[in-house]
């Protein structure tokens, strides 16, 4: 009875911190500014010295209150994204933002966030937004859509393909958003599936999109561009 409950025991610490781990992990000091240049690597980025530490470190002149240029995109959107990479203060907190332009009719197309939940609000425009869900039992997986007007709030859940769309043909939207990883990052779905380098095999993508191969290279063959900068 008392190897049963150790082992009960055992596998709940497992679990517990599985769920631990599955996020950025809790800072263990006041701040950790990123140190891009130090040749230790670590699941992040090392710290500072804190005597090297300043004001600026925590600070970037990041001009989110100007439209940013979508005409350059073939989605029609702009995704300006402040993470550790460009804010070194935000090392081991958790934390990103992004503004987000869209053209009309231009959309952020489907893509996922493998490190972290999204909340999004619409400061400008209407967007029509959505995510799908995992596999589901029944083999399902369920779309969840809401169109969203200014100063409307919706979160997609970490991991989970989502899209937004600005349906206006003569108005742009904006839109800002807060990601709960300071390196979020994006997984473009199309871009990864049919931008990929070097490329996944034709037999794979015609099988599993059940289409002729012929559709695959013509898909494999158009610019794949990435949105964000």
């Amino acid at each position: 009875m008392a190897s049963s409950n150790f082992f009960l025991l055992i596998a709940l610490i497992a679990l517990v911190a599985t769920q631990v781990m599955a996020s950025d992990p809790s800072p263990l000091q006041d701040f950790c500014v990123a140190d891009k240049h130090s040749p230790v690597l670590v699941n992040g980025f090392p710290c500072k010295d804190a005597k090297d530490v300043n004001v600026d470190d925590f600070f970037l002149a990041a001009n989110l209150d100007k439209p940013m240029d979508t005409t350059k995109s073939k989605a029609g959107s702009n995704v300006t994204l402040i993470n550790v990479m460009k804010l070194a203060g935000l090392n081991t907190l958790g934390i990103s933002m992004a503004r987000i332009d869209y053209a009309p009719k231009g959309q952020n197309p489907p893509h996922t966030h493998p490190r972290a939940t999204e909340i999004l609000t619409v400061l400008e425009g209407s967007l029509y937004v959505g995510f799908v869900t995992s596999n589901q039992a029944n083999g399902e997986n369920k779309l969840f859509t809401k169109t969203l007007n200014k100063g409307d709030v919706f979160v997609f859940p970490q991991g989970l393909i989502h899209f937004q769309f600005n349906p206006s043909y003569d108005k742009p939207a904006v839109a800002i958003a807060a990601l709960s990883s300071q390196n979020p990052g994006a997984i473009t779905i199309a871009n990864a599936v049919f931008g990929s380098h070097p490329p996944i095999s034709d037999d794979v993508l015609a099988k599993a999109f059940q289409v002729d191969k012929k559709a695959v290279d013509w898909l494999q063959a158009q610019f794949w561009e990435n949105n964000h900068n």
